[in-house]
């Protein structure tokens, strides 16, 4: 996960700003031990906000202009620290307690299944009848479906024999972006009304809403999103659209791993497109981010 960033200088104060809030464990040496710990919910979510975090200060240092920058999940709230909306303590302490209030308010027994290949009106129909919920519209054929893990292997069962190219569940056990995490936004509403985001300055990247793909301009406003994309659906696709219409012709993933590399090159098929994990070296990331500058 931090194999590019672990030593860059920039991205220093972001891995001493996480340590506290794991237990005193550095978050590099957290990945590298792995286990069991590095997939519990509250960790998680911290670890991929530190992801993306570490991997904007590489990129910010080659100097990008006209950025845009939307987030998938909990990417949503990392990209609020992108923008500049967030400092990078204040950022993961969120993170830390946005993931607390979803634990509180899963249960057991519950779970995410993703499909691709069924159009997200025959999802949704499913859904309904299985007592799920549609969490993520990924692309006009490919979503995220939650509810009770029983239900989704037979949600799973039907999609296939509906036609769907993949439908599997997740190896995950919080019902996100559902109904069911009602609770989960209403306390994190409470915990963001606490908070004064910074005013981006000039120059700061663009931040889309992963709830629906609009722009962010008033904070309230934003705040009110990120506390709903919890128990409400994401709109992926949405983002996706936004970047096009804005006319994105450079994307890059601060990962962890590739997916959202994966969707993008499907719905911006002119646009240069990476991971981070593509890069062998910060080096190499700062000359495409340059590269395609001078273009």
């Amino acid at each position: 996960m931090f194999d590019l960033t672990a030593d860059c200088i920039e991205a220093q104060p972001v891995f001493q700003a996480a340590t506290p809030l794991l237990g005193g464990t550095d978050p590099r040496d957290l990945a590298r031990a792995g286990g069991k710990a590095l997939h519990e919910n509250r960790t998680g979510q911290i670890l991929c906000c530190v992801a993306a975090l570490a991997g904007w200060a590489v990129v910010e240092a080659a100097g990008p202009k006209r950025v845009i920058v939307a987030g998938y999940s909990i990417g949503d709230l990392a990209a609020w620290g992108v923008a500049g909306r967030f400092p990078s303590d204040t950022l993961l302490r969120l993170a830390a307690t946005r993931a607390e209030a979803m634990d509180a308010a899963s249960g057991d027994g519950f779970g995410l299944a993703g499909l691709r290949g069924l159009p997200l009106d025959l999802v949704e129909s499913m859904a309904r009848r299985h007592d799920c919920h549609l969490a993520i519209r990924n692309a006009p054929d490919s979503s995220v479906v939650g509810g009770k893990r029983d239900a989704l292997d037979a949600l799973c069962r039907e999609a296939v024999g509906a036609g769907s190219q993949r439908a599997v569940v997740l190896p995950v056990h919080t019902p996100s972006h559902t109904p069911r995490l009602k609770a989960a936004t209403d306390r994190f509403r409470d915990v963001l009304a606490q908070e004064e985001p910074c005013r981006p300055g000039p120059g700061a990247p663009r931040l889309i809403s992963g709830l629906d793909g609009t722009t962010v301009f008033a904070a309230k406003a934003g705040l009110e999103k990120l506390a709903l994309q919890i128990s409400q659906t994401l709109d992926w696709a949405a983002c996706l659209v936004a970047c096009r219409e804005y006319g994105v012709d450079q994307v890059l993933e601060l990962g962890p791993g590739h997916a959202l590399a994966t969707m993008a090159r499907d719905a911006l098929p002119a646009a240069r497109v990476h991971a981070l994990e593509d890069f062998r070296s910060p080096d190499g990331i700062v000359a495409w981010v340059r590269d395609a500058q001078s273009r």
